[in-house]
């Protein structure tokens, strides 16, 4: 009788690479009152009040803070809404976007 040798086929998957990541950062600015600020945060980044309160005095300190991470489609999103919510108001409100090192 032969013998029958079987080799076990292998699928080579591609590695799909992790979309890169973009900061939204709000810009300060000194005329937005910061209740406003307060309540964009919390409406388009889902923050407490709390977090949003914080985020809003650190960019009121240093000039810039970062609010949160996403991919690049959903933080161009984001600060274009937060951004138009500001101007709506008749507010210099802005955020932007640069990618996380």
């Amino acid at each position: 009788m032969p013998e029958i040798t079987t080799k076990p086929q292998t699928k080579t998957q591609p590695k799909t690479e992790r979309p890169k990541l973009y900061k939204v950062i709000l810009v300060n600015d000194d005329f937005t009152p910061r209740e406003f600020v307060v309540t964009v945060l919390k409406g388009e980044f889902k923050l407490n009040e709390d977090q949003a309160h914080r985020v809003m005095i650190t960019a009121h300190r240093r000039g810039v803070c970062v609010v949160a991470v996403f991919t690049r489609d959903v933080a161009e999103t984001k600060a274009m809404r937060a951004t138009d919510a500001g101007k709506a108001k008749g507010y210099p409100l802005m955020f932007t976007t640069e990618p996380e090192e």
